[in-house]
């Protein structure tokens, strides 16, 4: 998992994945939420897949200690995954099932377990210098339940979770009882993540054994969701036991699909989310409220061929926070093509624009974490 290629390749694969080939003309502009439901939502109603995950079973997970060829210790050039692990990470990947025929996708389709193994080598590895890497197969609801507010798509939202809280579950059975843990995920994983800690973690004894939250490209409201998770929103690098969160916008932004959906809900406090402001924590500060120049960058992993550097590119972006909590990147980067969602969303890319900077954010807080347990 080592191979300068990957770097490469992983990017476009992801941003693959959004289909953005339909983004040329003129009738996406017009009805491009109508043409995203046409290919990604399924028609059917929901249908419960049959069964439980055994994650007492290796294949049960992506990632996990001592696998064979395990994605999660991927490392570029110059950075080197650790082998005395300082904690224990639960990272839940985002959706990788993208296909129509079902609402929740299933272990064995080939296609999105080839992008699981990409997403857990390029997200997943920016904690591998501090801890072991734990990563549940799950069955995800597929992508075109986030594109649609019916019932069929909360239902299989609600399974994804049960199978995300089995895997938990067995997670800490698994570990020491005392190690101290990061949770961290992307999208769908941040979502189910949010959800274990507002129902499971939040005022028991594992939410004290929580060195950092990475809850990132999902939105968390202020007022409405972060009261109901047990930890606060990070507000200075280096804070241990908080939460970490942002959603990436190249400008001019047009947050308006992500906000439509946003402010139609409520939040885990049951109050409306609308017009709230969004955790936003800058990866280039670890605080929020914040503004870096691109000079603070660490690293950005880039797809683009013929980097010595297999990919990892410094002083790439800026990033700062506004008011509404949108992480703000400056103008669209170099390197990543035309792959975004619409609106300048560089949901695709929320950690692979702050690749190091992730990287050495997890180092701080864990130290200071372990540094409060003496």
């Amino acid at each position: 998992m080592r191979s300068p290629l990957l770097a490469r390749r992983f990017l476009y694969v992801i941003a693959a994945l959004i289909m953005l080939t339909l983004a040329g003309g003129i009738g996406w502009n017009l009805f491009q939420e109508q043409m995203l439901r046409f290919a990604f939502v399924p028609s059917g109603d929901f249908k419960a897949p049959p069964g439980r995950i055994d994650y007492t079973r290796p294949e049960s997970w992506v990632a996990l200690p001592r696998m064979a060829d395990d994605p999660s210790r991927y490392v570029p050039p110059g950075y080197t995954a650790t082998r005395a692990a300082q904690v224990s990470v639960f990272f839940v990947p985002p959706t990788t099932y993208l296909k129509r025929d079902r609402w929740n996708g299933t272990l064995d389709d080939r296609e999105s377990n080839a992008r699981l193994r990409l997403f857990v080598a390029s997200q997943a590895g920016a904690f591998n210098s501090v801890g072991e890497v734990w990563a549940p197969r799950y069955r995800q609801a597929t992508a075109g339940a986030f594109l649609t507010s019916g019932k069929a798509a909360v239902q299989a939202l609600d399974f994804a979770y049960g199978d995300v809280e089995q895997a938990f579950d067995a997670f800490l059975a698994a570990i020491p009882p005392d190690r101290p843990i990061i949770i961290a995920g992307h999208s769908q994983g941040s979502l189910h993540l949010m959800n274990l800690l507002a129902r499971r973690v939040a005022g028991t004894p594992v939410a004290r054994r929580i060195a950092a939250a990475y809850l990132i490209g999902w939105p968390v409201s202020v007022s409405a969701d972060l009261p109901k998770l047990g930890l606060p929103g990070c507000t200075r690098a280096g804070q241990p036991g908080c939460i970490v969160s942002w959603q990436s916008f190249a400008e001019p932004a047009d947050p308006k699909m992500l906000l439509k959906v946003y402010d139609a809900t409520q939040g885990l406090t049951g109050a409306p989310r609308k017009d709230t402001p969004m955790l936003c924590v800058n990866p280039l500060t670890g605080a929020p409220d914040s503004a870096a120049p691109a000079s603070a960058n660490l690293g950005s992993l880039v797809p683009n061929a013929g980097l010595s550097s297999a990919g990892v590119t410094k002083a790439l972006v800026p990033a700062r926070c506004d008011p509404r909590g949108i992480l703000l990147i400056g103008g669209a980067p170099a390197g990543y093509g035309s792959y975004i969602l619409p609106g300048q969303n560089y949901h695709v890319f929320d950690y692979a624009l702050f690749w190091a900077n992730l990287r050495a954010d997890a180092e701080a807080r864990t130290a200071a974490f372990l540094a409060t347990q003496k």
